[in-house]
C-alpha cells in the first residue's frame, strides 16, 4: 500500500498537515484494516477467548465435587460412570484419577491453562478462516468438551464459510457413553446460539 499517497489526499482534503498523533493514528487504523479479509470480519479474534465464552464453558463445566473442607475432588465420567476422571472445570489429563483432590485455586489455574491450549488449537484448525469472536469462543467450548476440532465436520463447514452448515453440526455432539445427555444437547444449544450472535 502507498500510505505517502493516502496522506497527501487526507492532507489535501484537510488544507494542512498531520500533527504526529494524528499520524500515528491514522497508522494504526491501517495496520488494523490490512489484518481484516475483505468482508470486514476478523480472521480469528487474536484476543482468544471473551468473558462470554469463559462464562459458557465454566457454566457447563461448573467446579463440582466441593468438599466440606473447601477441596475439591474429581468425579468419574457422566457418560461412562469412570474413565475419563474429571476434576474442576471439566479438567481430565494423566495427573486425575479416581482420588484426586485440589483446591479451588488449583482448579481454576488449571481453567486458565486449557483454555489457553483449547483456543491455541481452535486457532490452529480454524487457520485464516473469517471467524467472529462469538463463532471462536463457541469453537473453543466445543473442543474444550469434546476434544474435536480438528476432525469435526462442523470446523470443516466453519472453514468453508458455510456457517449456516457448521451451526448444524454442534448438535450432532450429544451422545456420552453410547446415549444422549441432556447435558450436552443444552450446551450444544448454548454454542450454537454463542456461534450464530
Amino acid at each position: 500500500m502507498n500510505r505517502k499517497s493516502l496522506f497527501d489526499t487526507v492532507r489535501g482534503m484537510l488544507g494542512r498537515g498531520f500533527r504526529q498523533s494524528e499520524v500515528d493514528r491514522l497508522d494504526a487504523a491501517i495496520e488494523a484494516s490490512l489484518e481484516l479479509p475483505w468482508d470486514g470480519v476478523p480472521a480469528v479474534p487474536s484476543c482468544g477467548v471473551s468473558e462470554a465464552g469463559l462464562q459458557l464453558i465454566k457454566t457447563f463445566e461448573g467446579c463440582a465435587k466441593m468438599r466440606r473442607d473447601g477441596m475439591v475432588e474429581a468425579y468419574p465420567d457422566p457418560g461412562t460412570g469412570g474413565d475419563p476422571w474429571t476434576i474442576g472445570w471439566g479438567a481430565t489429563g494423566a495427573d486425575i484419577s479416581e482420588g484426586t483432590v485440589w483446591t479451588q485455586a488449583q482448579c481454576d489455574a488449571r481453567l486458565d491453562a486449557d483454555i489457553a491450549r483449547h483456543a491455541a488449537e481452535v486457532r490452529e484448525a480454524i487457520g485464516d478462516a473469517p471467524t467472529t469472536q462469538g463463532q471462536f469462543d463457541a469453537l473453543v467450548s466445543f473442543h474444550y468438551n469434546t476434544g474435536a476440532i480438528a476432525r469435526a465436520t462442523l470446523t470443516r463447514r466453519h472453514v468453508a464459510g458455510d456457517h449456516e452448515a457448521a451451526a448444524r453440526e454442534f448438535a450432532k455432539w450429544k451422545h456420552a457413553g453410547g446415549r444422549v445427555l441432556k447435558g450436552l444437547v443444552r450446551r450444544r444449544r448454548a454454542e450454537v446460539a454463542l456461534y450464530r450472535g
